[in-house]
């Protein structure tokens, strides 16, 4: 089970892991992870940096050290990691690696109410998306290949592994399409017919009727 954090969004964790080599105050924070792309690797909503950053501090994980003022700009606040703030992100990132978590992606919801259209339009939509993952594939390979000139292995792990995702995905898709084409798909026929004449067959019917309560 994951731990309770007390500032559970994961752009404090991307903070943390930032502010560790040296402090900085937000707006510095918020350059160098988009310099690293951090935003492609955790979902992150800019947007509540500051308030991440507030509540990094009220919970002792960070603490504030200087202010300054350049002219007509804003006050800037420079934070440091506190011994609590290093041993947060330590055993966060060893969670992160060690326990998997039940994330359901977009396309599995996509895929749970798949039935709810035909298979003659559910072929066309994942030949669509396979060509965008192939694209994006073809893509994340040329980058990743002039990254690895450019910087150690250890920093690229991340777009490795999300490179190895994105193909494993593609194999999949085009397994499915291929069931599609062959009209091996089990219960295709009874899919395509009840399109065809809003006729459920009795089995998904049943499946249909689970959990139904009758007032």
């Amino acid at each position: 089970m994951a731990k309770r954090r007390p500032v559970a969004n994961l752009l404090a964790l991307a903070v943390l892991t930032v502010v560790v080599q040296r402090p900085m105050h937000p707006y510095e924070m918020a350059s160098v992870l988009r310099a690293r792309a951090k935003d492609q690797d955790m979902r992150i909503k800019w947007g509540s940096l500051y308030t991440v950053v507030r509540n990094l501090e009220k919970h002792g994980l960070l603490e504030a050290v200087e202010s300054t003022r350049q002219g007509a700009r804003p006050e800037r606040t420079v934070y440091r990691i506190t011994d609590a703030g290093r041993e947060e992100a330590e055993d966060w990132t060893r969670e992160l690696l060690s326990t998997p978590r039940a994330e359901p992606s977009a396309f599995e919801a996509g895929l749970s109410v798949m039935g709810g259209l035909g298979p003659d339009e559910v072929a066309p939509l994942l030949r669509q998306r396979l060509e965008l993952l192939e694209r994006r594939i073809e893509a994340g390979r040329a980058d990743l290949e002039r990254e690895r000139r450019e910087m150690p292995r250890l920093f690229l792990v991340e777009s490795e592994y999300a490179l190895a995702m994105r193909e494993a995905e593609a194999g999949w898709v085009r397994s499915l399409l291929a069931e599609l084409a062959a009209g091996t798909f089990p219960g295709q026929d009874a899919w395509r017919a009840y399109h065809e004449t809003g006729l459920l067959p009795a089995d998904v019917a049943d499946l249909a009727e689970r959990g139904r309560t009758d007032e």
